[in-house]
């Protein structure tokens, strides 16, 4: 419960303690019956759990490197993620260097061969290219 929620409740309680004598007889049975059953269905332990994520530097900065298996932890996580982000970075950049090879030795063979301007215009040559481009 909130304050605000708490305080309601104080109200309610003391508004029918104030009037608790002038109800009826029957109603103050009920009442009590009422919260009998109440007070009966309510478990003992009723343990509230609540999820709550907690900030990463909670106890400082300081904290960080005075708890070393706190330390080791953050480090393990964050070790993996930082050389799989290394490597899919070198991955790609050898990949664009090798396309970028190909296309390379596909044009210099086009500039440095002797083709009659036939061949430029020609549909299947077209495809040649576009099919050892990717």
């Amino acid at each position: 419960m909130n304050v605000d929620e708490l305080n309601f409740a104080y109200k309610v309680r003391h508004a029918l303690n104030e009037n608790l004598d002038s109800l009826p007889a029957s109603t103050q049975q009920r009442l009590a019956s009422a919260r009998k059953i109440a007070v009966s269905r309510k478990r003992a332990n009723n343990l509230l759990r609540v999820f709550r994520i907690a900030p990463v530097a909670a106890g400082g900065v300081g904290a960080f490197f005075r708890n070393p298996i706190s330390w080791a932890m953050r480090a393990g996580v964050v070790l993996p993620i930082v050389v799989l982000a290394f490597g899919l970075s070198g991955i790609y950049q050898m990949e664009e260097a090798r396309r970028i090879k190909e296309i390379a030795d596909i044009d210099a063979e086009v500039l440095a061969d002797d083709l009659p301007l036939n061949a430029y215009v020609d549909n299947g040559f077209n495809a040649y290219l576009a099919d050892r481009s990717e």
